[in-house]
């Protein structure tokens, strides 16, 4: 009897493949004009929210960019982006989507967006989400919707899967890949076990083929004591003062243990000061991207109370790789492009919280970290 079930539910699966797909799905938009972009776009954009959580009214936004080959061959790549809390609009718009923002002194029209080269979505489709919510135009419409960790984000994007490939379901056949960067690094191997699990008990349908890490946080141990032997490494810091800080310190960059190991910290700091953090190579800039969890890490109360972003951020050098971000504050904020993508007008704070990466405005303990459990994903996955 299981058997025949089996078979059933194989053949029902396999006739729904041949159903063509519908021209939209549920509470989608498909946007045809991108503000600040001159013409059509390379390929099919269509944007969206998922309902994650019934009890606080949770909403993730996505951006679904086709592949400009094969949408229905190629695969099909779930992105969310670090930070915790920063949009998929920074990797849209500034690492592998297909468009990127013309570096122009901000004059209050609104900024140009050109087609990017080396767009990943030349060979496979993108699905950008803002996760986990509280990011870029994700909401709750109860403010403890906004609490969340590692664990629950993840449980939401699996949430997130389940509706979105109900209401797309000629991408089942698709390879399925999970990716993501920076601090995405410690989610995406925790979501790939939940879906690997689940595709084992035959609970997701997914043809999951893998999943992609940027420059992905491990650890905060392992990530900070890898920037002296890195800093090394490029010639940043000298043989003579690499080699005092492996004598006294032993390996434990983190938390000095004796007065030589701090002092040799200390200086090696000092000069990493003189370097740009997210450029090797590139001038000295304000930090481009801010990193929510590093503020949060500084905050001594568990009672602080978020409150709303008032208004742009502080201009930065014109040339910097934080440029972009700023002018990406007034294209996601204009009446225009919210239009176009479809934003739901919720209430000030969401309308608020549109930055690239939501760096105030949040309670220290909005995004717990298990932070160091990740390795252990990361070979649960793959000995699967």
């Amino acid at each position: 009897m299981h058997l025949l079930l089996r078979v059933v539910a194989v053949a029902a699966y396999l006739l729904l493949l041949l159903v063509p797909p519908p021209p939209l799905s549920r509470a989608a938009t498909v946007v045809t004009r991108l503000p600040g972009f001159d013409g059509a776009l390379p390929s099919r954009l269509e944007t969206g929210y998922v309902g994650v959580d019934d009890a606080t009214g949770a909403e993730l936004f996505y951006y679904l960019v086709e592949s400009e080959r094969s949408p229905r061959a190629d695969p099909l790549v779930l992105w969310h982006s670090g930070g915790p809390r920063c949009s998929a609009l920074s990797a849209l718009a500034f690492q592998i989507g297909p468009v990127r923002f013309v570096e122009r002194r901000y004059d209050g029209a609104l900024p140009r967006l050109v087609r990017n080269p080396y767009s990943l979505t030349q060979v496979a489709s993108i699905l950008f989400v803002d996760s986990p919510v509280g990011t870029g135009f994700s909401y709750a419409r109860d403010p403890r919707g906004y609490d969340v960790g590692d664990i629950s984000a993840s449980l939401q994007i699996l949430t997130f899967l389940r509706k979105w490939f109900d209401d797309h379901p000629w991408y089942l056949s698709n390879p399925f890949y999970l990716g993501g960067d920076s601090y995405a690094g410690k989610v995406t191997p925790l979501i790939a076990q939940h879906v690997s699990e689940g595709i084992e008990e035959m609970q997701y349908p997914l043809n999951l083929k893998g999943y992609i890490v940027g420059n992905p946080a491990t650890g905060d141990k392992i990530d900070e004591n890898s920037r002296i032997p890195f800093s090394h490494s490029f010639g940043i810091i000298s043989d003579q003062l690499y080699e005092a800080a492996v004598e006294n310190c032993k390996g434990d960059y983190v938390n000095p243990t004796n007065k030589l190991c701090s002092d040799v910290v200390q200086t090696i700091n000092d000069l990493k000061s003189e370097v740009d953090k997210e450029g090797i190579l590139d001038p000295v800039c304000p930090f481009a991207s801010p990193k929510p969890w590093r503020d949060a890490l500084r905050r001594k109360s568990l009672a602080e109370e978020h409150y709303p972003l008032s208004g742009p951020p502080d201009e930065p050098p014109f040339g910097c790789l934080a440029y972009r971000y700023y002018l990406s504050y007034f294209w996601a904020n204009d009446n225009t492009t919210r239009a176009a993508l479809g934003i739901k007008e919720i209430h000030n704070n969401v309308r608020q919280q549109s930055n690239v990466c939501n760096n105030k405005g949040w309670p220290s303990y909005c995004f717990r970290k298990p932070a160091q459990r990740m390795i252990c994903y990361c070979k649960k996955v793959a000995r699967q």
